[in-house]
């Protein structure tokens, strides 16, 4: 019985840190450079690579920024597009506040959409249904790391072009609807398209990233966001002062021939202050002087940070393989007990493998609450991802209805996470998966 194992103490979701973490924090700390840098630029084009925005190393300017947080990342996304006042962002209901408060800082309205009946994924025929004149982008959401399908929000996005009335010479570019992926729990999940892996990162036009401690690579505090644009080597041939473009699509320094390039630069600027030089560009001789372009935001990542970053990196592929296999483990102990799990590996796609979400089908949430208490009571810190947002206060308040998401609502009452992290061993698993089924056959 799993209650004569020996008591064991799992936390839900420790850093996954080890001495050679510590080694290079140390390093970049005695480097005398510990802000944007150095370390903070490499890790921007291994991402780039990484997830295949970019081919090579080589490249000046990566089609990867590295900011403070994905929620920077993910308003960037909506600030380069220029999206504000009067415009509409579809987001499903059933995500953390994250995927939507970024399209309130920005101006715009969020639009909420039900997820599909006993599915995580936004219901497409419900974001079909949603678009109108004013909408101008999609935030689709990677819940637990398993990644939307974007071939079905492109061939929606482009039947509804007539639809799409662009304000910004990138929207106009674009020609369609934009696609923002909420990438903070995908790192590392791909899909299989004509025989070839594509990474999660560079199937939307803009994806954003978390590196926060929780994440399966962290690095403390952080993100990344990636652009995959097919007209990105093209030449920009505006020049408008940022100025007088509240919209932020344009800038008018001399830095950044095409797409991709200025991208990058307006991310500079807009993480920066407005600030026309950042401090690795202030240290070369003589080189003091700068200008404010625009009174903008303050978000960028640090070479402190970057440095957890940098071997989290080298780490990662052999993270991700333990994650598989644990999770491989944690399936095949709840065969025979009546609940769904999320479907991490398929033949055409993998996860990330970030969460371990169950469904206790025919429970209550008050009974799954009880399931929470008594895993707590063997030790076992479990969690919930997530409650949808038309229940939490502040969206409430805007006037959403949880009775208008019923599938979210359904998705909820009986989801519990279970720990899943590659602090555990295997002998981990077997207590937490042991205990689980223990309790929830008790029912």
């Amino acid at each position: 019985m799993s209650t004569d194992l020996k008591r064991r103490n799992i936390p839900f979701s420790p850093p996954d840190m080890t001495e050679a973490e510590a080694n290079e924090v140390r390093d970049a700390i005695l480097s005398g450079w510990i802000t944007t840098g150095p370390r903070t630029k490499k890790l921007e084009k291994l991402v780039a690579c990484y997830v295949g925005v970019n081919d090579s190393m080589d490249v000046q300017t990566p089609n990867c920024v590295c900011l403070n947080s994905q929620t920077a990342c993910a308003e960037m996304a909506l600030r380069i597009l220029g999206i504000g006042k009067g415009d509409e962002v579809i987001v499903p209901a059933y995500t953390y506040t994250a995927s939507a408060s970024v399209v309130n800082h920005v101006g715009a309205k969020i639009v909420f959409v039900d997820v599909q009946k006993d599915c995580l994924e936004m219901d497409y025929v419900a974001v079909e249904a949603a678009i109108t004149e004013n909408t101008k982008a999609i935030i689709p959401v990677d819940l637990g790391g398993i990644p939307c399908d974007y071939d079905r929000l492109m061939e929606i996005v482009k039947r509804k072009k007539d639809l799409f009335r662009p304000k910004t010479d990138l929207q106009k570019k674009i020609g369609r609807i934009a696609i923002c992926s909420d990438c903070a729990h995908s790192f590392g999940g791909y899909r299989i398209k004509e025989g070839k892996k594509v990474m999660c990162g560079a199937m939307a036009d803009f994806s954003s990233f978390s590196f926060h401690a929780v994440k399966n690579f962290t690095t403390a505090e952080g993100g990344a966001l990636t652009w995959h644009l097919p007209f990105g080597e093209e030449p920009v041939v505006f020049d408008l002062d940022l100025n007088q473009d509240k919209n932020f699509s344009k800038v008018s320094m001399n830095e950044g021939n095409n797409w991709n390039q200025r991208i990058y630069r307006i991310c500079q600027l807009l993480s920066l202050h407005g600030q026309n030089k950042d401090a690795l560009a202030k240290t070369k001789l003589g080189a003091w002087e700068y200008d404010i372009v625009g009174p903008w935001f303050k978000c960028n990542m640090t070479d402190v940070v970057a440095a957890l970053g940098l071997i989290q990196f080298e780490r990662y592929p052999g993270m991700l393989a333990k994650r598989k296999k644990m999770i491989e483990k944690m399936d095949a102990a709840l065969a025979d007990i009546n609940v769904t799990v999320l479907n991490h590996y398929g033949k055409n796609h993998a996860s990330s493998g970030h969460l371990y979400i169950v469904r206790l089908l025919g429970k209550t949430r008050e009974q799954t609450n009880g399931v929470i208490e008594k895993m707590a009571e063997r030790g076992i810190a479990t969690n919930v991802h997530y409650k949808p947002l038309p229940m939490m206060t502040a969206y409430k308040k805007m006037g959403f209805d949880i009775k208008d998401f019923p599938n979210a609502y359904h998705m909820f009452e009986n989801e519990i996470t279970l720990p899943l992290n590659t602090k555990m061993t295997m002998e981990d698993v077997d207590y937490v998966m042991e205990n689980f089924v223990d309790i929830v056959k008790s029912l």
